[in-house]
């Protein structure tokens, strides 16, 4: 069968690529930027990748007629606090179009449960696409989730950040909200298992875990699976906007994401019921079987894609293609240079560079700048990354974005996320002489750029220096 992928990078569609060519399918993924589709050389040798935006209008349609089924899994909750509900409803529409145009036979629509009367923004978006795709002309099967929880999903980072860096916490009223999360196992088991079959066309089905939990349970029951205690205090005094500071700035989420998930948060979210898993008998697993195989993907290194890694978890809005050749003109820089011994140990130096390893040199400087991005509304450090030792284009990477990662050629760059009078690059790159080329690009915006850069250069001097030097030589 010949499949499209819409949201081919996101933290569900990275997890479907290798389960539907596993199955046998046809691949065609649409993406908004060929450069970040995050897939190895292999992978990539056996799916078709289209650019596709469907904020716009059908002009180019690069999609393939002879598509049999395609996945909608494109949501904008991340990227706005305002108009998100419009842009979602703009990408349905669109997506009818284009669909129109091809000879699709059934659409899978991966949203939320919503069965409360009174729905969050969130919630009543996904409910106002589901309507949207209703009307195209396709056979619709839509799956509405609970909160998914597996390693690399917003829910299940959040909640890790918080259960590991508070151990006594003081909440708002909206922890003692019902909710019944579901593993990404399952979630993908269903994504697949509605295929093709006929008794799920046009018709919504809720699917979720076992376990009806509060917010507060779950955090509670994840302590439990780790092994150590917290003490969770529930306060009614704590705002909405108090509590979306209170995500942003003690887990990774941007503060985006942490109004709307605030939003829905205060709403229940409980399955009505179990067609679905009548139907496909599936066994789903519980709460604390999603945590325990979380945690063996991470212990393992083989966490396939992580929410961190969507543009929107950062400022970083535009193509990666545009950025990839580093101004000239207009610039200022601090470039460094160092005789590698070994070359090979510090190109592999280089690609495990941030996250759990560190800068090489004055972590805790680092650290500091972190903090203070965080406190001006940056995404700080605490992104991390998803895997140890592998980085591919369009990764996140602390308060970076990889803008190209050629390991190949021996190049690695980077773009600044954080909070800045301008834009900053970060390149390294190993020559044919075995000679490591580190360099800081600066594009200051006005005079207040031009005094950040200066203000800052005497840091440079040792933080740079030092991390060429760990970089160069240093050992596991």
């Amino acid at each position: 069968m010949k499949i499209l992928l819409t949201g081919a990078n996101g933290y569900i569609g990275m997890r479907l690529i290798p389960q539907l060519l596993a199955l046998g399918h046809q691949l065609v993924c649409a993406v908004r930027d060929k450069n970040r589709l995050s897939v190895d050389e292999e992978t990539k040798a056996q799916i078709e990748v289209i650019e596709l935006d469907l904020l716009h209008d059908v002009t180019n349609n690069k999609i393939p007629k002879d598509i049999d089924l395609a996945y909608f899994l494109i949501h904008s909750m991340s990227s706005s606090t305002q108009d998100f509900d419009e842009k979602e409803a703009v990408t349905a529409h669109n997506f009818n179009d284009y669909m129109s145009q091809t000879n699709v036979q059934q659409v899978i629509y991966l949203s939320g449960i919503v069965n409360d009367n009174e729905l969050s923004k969130h919630l009543s978006s996904r409910k106002n696409v589901e309507d949207i795709l209703y009307q195209g002309d396709f056979k619709l099967t839509v799956l509405r989730a609970g909160i998914i929880v597996g390693s690399g999903s917003s829910s299940f980072e959040i909640i890790r950040d918080l259960c590991e860096k508070l151990p006594f916490m003081i909440t708002p009223k909206w922890v003692l909200t019902k909710t019944q999360p579901i593993a990404i196992r399952d979630v993908i088991n269903y994504l697949t298992g509605v295929i093709g079959n006929e008794k799920t066309y046009n018709d919504s089905f809720d699917i979720a875990g076992p376990d009806v939990l509060t917010y507060k349970e779950m955090l509670h029951q994840y302590a439990k699976v780790r092994g150590f205690k917290n003490w969770i205090v529930t306060i009614p005094i704590m705002t909405p906007k108090l509590s979306s500071y209170w995500l942003y700035f003690v887990t990774a989420t941007s503060y985006k994401l942490a109004i709307n998930l605030v939003d829905s948060m205060k709403m229940e979210v409980v399955a009505k019921d179990q067609r679905l898993q009548d139907i496909l008998k599936i066994k789903p697993y519980t709460y604390t079987q999603a945590i325990d195989m979380a945690f063996k993907k991470i212990e393992q290194n083989l966490v396939i894609s992580s929410w961190k890694d969507s543009m929107v978890s950062g400022r970083f809005r535009k193509n990666i293609e545009k950025h990839i050749q580093v101004p000239k003109y207009g610039v200022l820089t601090d470039k460094k240079s160092i005789t590698l011994k070994d070359s090979k140990l510090a190109l592999n130096n280089i690609w495990r560079i941030g996250g759990e390893t560190g800068w090489y040199y004055a972590n805790w400087l680092w650290k500091i700048r972190g903090f203070i991005d965080k406190v001006y509304g940056g995404v700080g450090l605490r992104r991390g990354r998803t895997h140890p030792d592998k980085i591919y284009t369009g990764d996140s990477l602390d308060f970076w974005r990889v803008l190209l990662a050629d390991k190949k050629n021996k190049r690695l760059l980077l773009f600044a996320e954080m909070r800045l009078p301008g834009e900053a690059w970060l390149e390294f790159k190993i020559d044919e002489q075995n000679v490591l080329h580190q360099t800081a690009t600066f594009r200051p915006r006005g005079l207040r750029g031009r005094l950040y850069w200066y203000s800052v250069l005497p840091f440079h001097f040792f933080i740079f220096g030092g991390m060429l030097r760990g970089i160069a030589t240093k050992k596991d």
